[in-house]
């Protein structure tokens, strides 16, 4: 080995140091900002719980808050999993099956979780698409379910006019809150035209335009 070779290879050993220290530095911001998110205490109930997401059409946040109403109306909604039941970690999907007491999948199991009760599969499909922190490290990581995260998944996905085939935006501005709903009640099945109504699917439009108003402030 040459003298020059030497000399280089502390070189490149500190040049690896740094890197590592910079890259572990990112990833600690990254989990004290989740654990932030994480801890937030949203006491109100569905809707009345402000998003965590800042900024965004006003139109489509009070559709994600409407959603809500319908999927989620507890407190806490992000922490919250079918059943009723809540999680302490959302590092990741909760991916966890609870049996089906009522209706007509009785006694299968169901892994919706969040404030949108994303269930697993879904959530990795359109995570894929809208998650806004696409890089993984490794290919067996999952992305994040924390509140923000939550919201920015649904938001991309209720925005994109090719996941949907209509234009959502322009419907909610043109006023035809009633076909948005029904055209989201084969995913979210108690918007009011799906097979799972609930006490607060007749309410859901006027929930909506009393939503909309403060968004629009």
């Amino acid at each position: 080995m040459t003298s020059s070779s030497k000399l280089a290879q502390p070189k490149l050993f500190n040049r690896i140091v740094a890197a590592t220290a910079a890259i572990s530095l990112v990833l600690l911001l990254q989990h004290c900002q989740s654990r932030k998110s994480a801890n937030l205490e949203l006491s109100e109930r569905g809707y009345q719980a402000p998003l965590v997401m800042r900024g965004g059409d006003p139109y489509i946040r009070a559709l994600m808050r409407t959603i809500s109403a319908s999927e989620s109306n507890v407190s806490r909604p992000y922490w919250v999993i079918y059943g009723g039941k809540y999680v302490k970690k959302l590092d990741r999907h909760p991916d966890i099956c609870e049996r089906i007491s009522v209706g007509l999948n009785y006694g299968n199991c169901s892994t919706a979780a969040g404030r949108y009760q994303f269930i697993t599969t879904t959530w990795e499909e359109m995570a894929e698409r809208y998650h806004p922190n696409q890089h993984k490290f490794l290919f067996w990581e999952s992305y994040s379910f924390e509140p923000e995260y939550q919201d920015r998944v649904i938001y991309g996905w209720l925005s994109d006019p090719e996941a949907w085939g209509v234009d959502i935006p322009q419907l909610l501005r043109d006023g035809k809150i009633d076909e948005v709903l029904w055209l989201l009640s084969g995913t979210w099945t108690s918007l009011g035209y799906g097979i799972e109504t609930n006490s607060m699917s007749r309410y859901l439009p006027d929930i909506y335009q009393e939503i909309l108003q403060e968004e629009l402030q």
